[in-house]
């Protein structure tokens, strides 16, 4: 699939950015195109209404959460690693589309709660085929979201710091509990098919 046009991109970021700085009463057209750096007419020739913009802004994310599935599936260390180290990450522009999309209001939106929930969905998939149980992978799935709260909150993304050495020590004392309870971090259980979802 050949790469979205430059322009095309500059405009999903800056929605992204006013959305998460500023909160999507203050991403008008207007103001997505100023951030951009592009005119209004040019930012219409991508994107005919705020609606489309919202359309394009939940297509990047299903494709990023898409893409860090792969990436679950194939790392080294295994899904439940992956996900959770990863979950202790913030500042990327995979998160910034994830906050800039759970700042669109959902009534308005609805769409915007089914491409999070897709997302989710998809790393739980992906967790329960490592764990094979239900339980132990909606208890993995919370930790990293736990994980990314207290990134979030810290906000100190140095892979030297104190903060940082700190989070891969409660990652690697997650790790270990998982193991415990599972038998199986890293390769899928024994009898679970790759496509099972927890229920």
């Amino acid at each position: 699939m050949p790469p979205a046009p430059v322009a095309r991109e500059k405009v999903l970021e800056a929605f992204a950015t006013i959305l998460v700085t500023q909160g999507e009463r203050a991403a008008t057209l207007e103001a997505v195109a100023a951030q951009a750096g592009v005119s209004k007419g040019g930012l219409l020739y991508h994107f005919a209404s705020k609606q489309a913009l919202v359309d394009g802004l939940l297509g990047r994310l299903v494709d990023l959460a898409a893409a860090d599935v792969i990436e679950m599936r194939s790392a080294p260390a295994g899904p439940v690693d992956h996900f959770l180290r990863t979950s202790a990450q913030s500042d990327t522009d995979f998160d910034r589309v994830y906050v800039a999309v759970t700042r669109l209001p959902q009534d308005t939106y609805p769409q915007a709660r089914a491409a999070l929930d897709e997302a989710h969905r998809g790393w739980q998939a992906a967790v329960l085929d490592a764990v094979g149980d239900p339980v132990l992978a909606r208890a993995v799935v919370l930790m990293g979201d736990g994980l990314y709260l207290e990134a979030s909150r810290t906000g100190d993304w140095d892979a030297d710091s104190r903060s940082r050495r700190r989070t891969d020590a409660h990652v690697d004392e997650l790790l270990a509990l998982v193991d415990r309870i599972s038998g199986a971090t890293g390769a899928p259980a024994d009898g679970r098919s790759e496509g099972a979802t927890a229920g």
